[in-house]
């Protein structure tokens, strides 16, 4: 008969195995590798001759690839072990750009009477990227001005109502400001205007996401867009600027929190509305 001989180390000794995590490619599962410090989202996970690894981007765009090896990753500053995801799918919830628990298999929702308005179509655009998802289950329709001139005129058009509200998202909200005086002229029960500090949306991206130190300070009187190409010795093409920025934001960790808690305030209030 074979002896027996018991496991005396004690368990705070004991070596736990890290935790398994499937490589799903997704922009919210954002690890770092531990030997090297580089961090990045999962991109794409394959099975090499040399082993499964998994390929990260890191918010420059840069692409590296790493074996997945136990232990070898931080999540949220936890040791993990990435592995091959399953045939089955992921094996996590996945999210959406906003952070927001994707409904896998959801219908975008009929359009509610609500609306809410954005003074730009750069505004919309970014909007649409990081909640887009988010607003279509909602049935929660995004416009655009043509600026904050013509927001009286879009308001008493627009019709507010219980059933109907409308919320504006305005740019470089700040007291004293022109913007602040027309946004008080047309708040009321059902219309809530909410702004950022900015001058311009740019501004509400991260400059780490970018890959610049700061958003350059332009001077008064010289268009902003212009001015901030000009700093940054980009061409001066502020459509293919913003293009450029836009492509940086792959979720709302890339957006100032004076942006994220304005847009949320009005999906909020928008949907609070009488024909949910």
């Amino acid at each position: 008969m074979r002896s027996y001989s018991p496991d005396l180390t004690p368990p705070w000794k004991k070596s736990t195995p890290a935790p398994e995590v499937p490589a799903e490619p997704d922009p919210d599962l954002v690890v770092e590798e531990v030997s090297t410090g580089f961090c990045g989202a999962v991109v794409r996970c394959e099975k090499t001759a040399e082993g499964p690894t998994v390929t990260l981007e890191d918010r420059f765009g840069k692409h590296r690839v790493f074996p997945l090896v136990p232990g070898g990753f931080l999540l949220d500053g936890r040791v993990v072990t990435l592995v091959r995801p399953t045939a089955g799918g992921p094996a996590r919830p996945t999210r959406t750009a906003s952070g927001s628990v994707a409904v896998p298999g959801a219908r975008a929702r009929v359009a509610r009477a609500g609306r809410i308005y954005v003074e730009g179509r750069h505004d919309a655009e970014l909007v649409e990227k990081v909640w887009g998802d988010d607003l279509r289950v909602e049935g929660v329709v995004v416009e655009y001005l043509g600026g904050i001139n013509d927001l009286p005129a879009v308001v008493a058009e627009f019709g507010p109502a219980p059933d109907a509200r409308l919320g504006v998202l305005v740019d470089h909200l700040v007291p004293g400001s022109k913007e602040s005086r027309i946004a008080a002229a047309v708040t009321g029960p059902d219309v809530l205007v909410a702004g950022h500090p900015y001058i311009d949306v740019w501004e509400a991206v991260k400059p780490s996401s970018v890959g610049i130190p700061e958003w350059p300070s332009v001077p008064r009187g010289e268009d902003w867009k212009t001015g901030v190409c000009r700093a940054l010795g980009w061409p001066e093409n502020t459509g293919a600027a913003w293009q450029y920025v836009l492509s940086r934001v792959r979720t709302f960790r890339d957006l100032e929190p004076a942006l994220l808690g304005r847009v949320e305030e009005l999906i909020d209030f928008v949907t609070a509305g009488g024909d949910a």
